[in-house]
């Protein structure tokens, strides 16, 4: 694969970089703002829910199938019912775009993610998105192997490190770390591969479970603790390897290793590509990931193209009211566009919201809704994307990647950032798109502080953040857009996937087996009641997409 990144320039000695300071033109106005998610507007549906009786609908329409909710889930349901001939129905969103945590957007004309920015290459778990990835003609078969496009697969250098005042290859601490760092890092490894032998670890995790007892007794015992104290039990003890787990548990689940659960810290690796330490066997294609400037908001706008061809697209819609009634299901909504309160009646509806938020809207809730709202915790997020005018300047070491960490980050629940320029063909500099990161799971007050604080606080922190190994990030940056998720990802706490897998469970057993794409069987374990299904990745207990599209497949299939 060809490789081509931004040019680099190494830091200048201090001396030499004042002297040139004194040449630089003053910084552009810095202009900060937020985007992406409309916060009041949730809010405003709170407080509407909370008033009492609702105010009556003006119109009424009526669809073969509902769908409330147009992140991920709702879109792949969108997507199997097409697949499956269904047309007549509506996915209501509450944005004025679908996408949920995988949205786009643009700054000063440069596109950006506002959240998830990519995608493992999946593997034979998750059949459903292999499908869709062919759909999308990024995957085709070529002389009897499947082969990705190589343009939407991360370009190389792929990630690195600021450790120690200079960048390094990858994401974990190796330069200048001594023999007993190295030694854990193998001892992990080694805990990490009798992990997989003990039982399976899948992305879709449901692949794994038991169809009849639901989570493996391994997993069971993984799951009661915080991943901290299997740490400890191990004895990895280790500064460099903690911080390079949390880093890891922070990236994937929104909180840290003092709170997700063991389970959920080795999942991380065991469903995916393992632990290599440092000399270790590495297989050549185990990093493969698919990525965009756009981030995963490159997939979403690929689901949701056909719905605003066909007119089955209602964005701006405030699920308000969902009621199964003897001939179907009742969904009221407010429209913000018009102002009004909508009646959509339908035989079926796909529930691809939130689960609090599912509790709230679905009347007379069934048990494993209620029991799931109060068992579990969302993460809240901040996501600031830096317009710069110009490639930053550099300090010593490896050269710049598509993901930049920063070790010890100055901001709690930094996570570094993404270039949105990284996987553009033109080899010349010019203007581009961070986008920095903060899991705010750990941080007691942090939904508070998302919806009090102004959006030039989050973009300072940022800025701060990042002026470490790029001193002249203030001279470059001219705007800033920061998106907020009060709740983005449901946190695998101690207790959830045991919790959650026995949902599952409780459909009939000729209930579970789904056809996928008309060819062949297997369980899709949907939590649903006579007419509703329900689809999100809060019911995998953790947000990523292959969980997220999976969940919403089968719950169109079901509909």
């Amino acid at each position: 694969m060809g490789r081509v990144t931004l040019q680099r320039r190494h830091f200048l000695g201090s001396a030499a970089a004042a002297l040139l300071a004194g040449c630089q033109p003053p910084p552009p106005a810095l202009e900060f703002a937020f985007a992406g998610i409309d916060l009041e507007r949730g809010h405003a549906l709170r407080d509407l829910l909370a008033q009492g009786p609702l105010p009556a609908p003006t119109l009424v329409r009526r669809a073969q199938v509902i769908i409330a909710g147009g992140g991920v889930a709702g879109l792949a349901a969108a997507r199997s019912l097409r697949l499956a001939g269904v047309h007549d129905f509506a996915l209501l969103e509450l944005e004025d775009t679908p996408g949920g945590n995988s949205r786009a957007g643009a700054v000063n004309g440069v596109a950006c993610p506002l959240g998830a920015h990519y995608l493992p290459v999946p593997g034979d778990h998750a059949p459903e998105v292999q499908d869709l990835l062919e759909e999308l003609g990024l995957r085709q078969r070529v002389a009897g192997r499947w082969q990705y496009d190589e343009r939407h697969l991360c370009h190389s250098p792929q990630e690195r490190l600021y450790f120690e005042r200079e960048w390094q290859e990858g994401l974990l601490p190796v330069q200048g770390v001594g023999e007993a760092t190295l030694e854990q890092y193998r001892r992990f490894s080694q805990a990490v591969g009798a992990a997989i032998r003990a039982a399976r670890f899948t992305m879709p995790q449901f692949a794994a479970l038991d169809a009849k007892t639901g989570l493996a007794p391994a997993h069971q015992a993984l799951d009661a603790m915080i991943f901290e104290a299997w740490l400890q039990q191990q004895g990895l003890d280790d500064a460099h390897l903690r911080w390079y787990l949390d880093y890891c548990c922070r990236d994937d689940y929104g909180a840290g290793i003092a709170r997700v659960s063991a389970w959920a810290g080795l999942h991380y690796f065991a469903s995916r590509h393992g632990f290599h330490a440092p000399g270790e066997a590495v297989a050549e294609d185990r990093e493969g990931v698919l990525t965009w400037p756009e981030g995963n908001g490159w997939l979403t706008q690929q689901l949701a193209a056909p719905l605003k061809a066909q007119g089955q697209l209602q964005t701006g819609t405030s699920v308000l009211r969902i009621a199964e009634t003897r001939r179907g299901v009742e969904v009221d909504a407010f429209n913000h566009h018009s102002g009004n309160v909508e009646r959509w009646q339908a035989p079926r509806c796909v529930v691809a919201l939130p689960v609090f938020v599912a509790a709230r809207v679905v009347q007379n809730p069934p048990a494993f809704l209620a029991q799931a709202a109060q068992r579990l915790q969302w993460a809240p997020w901040a996501v600031t994307n830096i317009h710069l005018n110009a490639p930053l300047a550099d300090r010593p070491g490896a050269a710049p990647a598509w993901d930049n960490v920063i070790y010890g980050d100055s901001n709690p629940g930094g996570l570094g950032y993404v270039d949105a320029s990284h996987q553009k063909l033109d080899p010349r500099p010019g203007p581009t798109v961070l986008t920095y990161y903060q899991a705010l799971g750990d941080v007691a007050d942090a939904r508070q502080q998302l919806a009090t604080q102004g959006a030039e606080h989050w973009g300072r922190a940022a800025l701060a953040a990042l002026a470490g190994p790029h001193p002249d990030v203030l001279q470059r940056a001219t705007r800033v857009q920061v998106t907020r998720y009060g709740h983005a990802m449901s946190i695998p706490v101690p207790g959830v996937q045991a919790f959650l897998s026995q949902i599952g469970l409780q459909a009939p057993p000729g209930k579970r087996k789904l056809l996928l794409n008309g060819e062949r069987q297997r369980a899709l374990p949907t939590p649903a009641t006579a007419r509703l299904a329900f689809a999100h990745s809060d019911w995998s207990g953790y947000s990523v997409f292959e969980e997220a599209f999976t969940r919403g497949h089968a719950a169109g299939l079901r509909a």
